[in-house]
């Protein structure tokens, strides 16, 4: 029944606040829109919590630089982006074209200065990422990216593409990869939420100037260990209140 609810007042609230950027988005500027993006992703979060029992809990914010820096981050459910979105005032992220087919979306990423790549990648869209990256970056917010390209199920892995370590050598910005085990708790598309805490973890960034090989094999190794860690832990908790469910 808990996942039943949650699912249906996402979408409906999904649906609603998707109309109401699609008309933010003919108010000239950019403060509109993310005024309405900043509201949905709170009634998100705000949902997860209350209808789903999922706890979001942030570590290694010491960790962020004091600078403009990207992150690279884990990617194994549609949640993943509220939880991130809604630590910071004011970041970018960059996303596939496939969202400019929907009604209105379009409009909307523009106002949002989203980094939108052609999904079939190569030398073009890297190009083009580049180029998309660059105008994001004179804002100066912190650019998120999931380097898979694709969501990610439980104690899977796709490969990590090259994108982010282009976005780095044109920034010379510091990269911050996050580990996180959401997919305990939603995972991926599926239907069914479980309820628990559900950590995003910011890790030691890495610095500009590694050779692209070397970059993505750190940064591959800091994701998916720390990713491993976290989903152990929370399997491990979740025993725990079973078996105190149990005995009760």
């Amino acid at each position: 029944m808990r996942s039943l609810v949650f699912n249906v007042m996402f979408w409906l609230i999904s649906g609603l606040y998707v109309l109401m950027c699609a008309v933010l988005a003919l108010v000239p500027g950019k403060g509109a829109v993310r005024w309405g993006v900043r509201r949905y992703v709170k009634r998100m979060v705000w949902l997860m919590r209350t209808v789903g029992g999922i706890k979001p809990e942030a570590r290694g914010r010491e960790r962020l630089p004091k600078g403009p820096f990207i992150i690279a981050a884990k990617h194994s459910s549609y949640g993943d982006g509220f939880l991130m979105y809604d630590q910071f005032d004011e970041i970018a992220f960059v996303t596939g074209d496939h969202l400019e087919r929907f009604p209105f979306v379009g409009r909307v990423l523009a106002k949002l200065g989203a980094i939108v790549v052609d999904n079939c990648g190569g030398p073009e869209a890297r190009k083009d990422l580049s180029e998309s990256f660059m105008r994001a970056a004179d804002e100066g917010r912190p650019v998120l990216i999931y380097p898979e390209g694709h969501l990610a199920r439980v104690g899977e892995k796709h490969r990590y593409r090259s994108g982010v370590w282009h976005m780095q050598e044109t920034s010379q910005w510091p990269v911050v990869p996050v580990a996180t085990n959401l997919g305990l708790r939603w995972q991926c598309e599926d239907w069914e939420k479980t309820p628990g805490v559900a950590v995003i973890e910011f890790l030691d960034p890495i610095p500009p100037g590694l050779p692209k090989a070397e970059f993505l094999e750190r940064l591959e190794r800091a994701v998916e260990g720390h990713t491993t860690r976290l989903i152990a832990e929370g399997r491990v908790a979740d025993e725990a209140v079973r078996a105190k469910a149990a005995v009760a």
